[in-house]
């Protein structure tokens, strides 16, 4: 169960990046078929390269295995951006999100 997903997870990450598989293979260390194996369910990536695979797409590994967010990475800088905003620019963010809820 937890294979398929992390294979599958893994691909959805690396689509939204749009990075091949090739590209994000080299970018962690390691041969440019390893992340191919992975998404094929061939192989599993040690915890380390795990870790690096976490760092690539700026996520946790909370982050990874959170299946309710689709796009951790761009949650993530969407947080950072909004702990730099004033109190009534983050009111304002807070009324267009309730705005497009609707």
């Amino acid at each position: 169960m937890y294979e398929k997903y992390l294979s599958e997870r893994i691909a959805k990450l690396r689509a939204m990046k749009k990075v091949s598989a090739r590209d994000m293979s080299l970018s962690i260390g390691q041969n440019e078929n390893y992340i191919n194996h992975i998404e094929n369910g061939k192989s599993m990536p040690s915890m380390q390269v795990f870790f690096y695979i976490c760092e690539y797409f700026n996520i946790s590994p909370k982050e990874f295995f959170d299946e309710g967010t689709s796009n951790p990475a761009l949650i993530k800088e969407v947080i950072d951006d909004l702990s730099t905003l004033d109190e009534k620019q983050f009111t304002n963010i807070h009324e267009i999100i309730k705005g497009l809820k609707k």
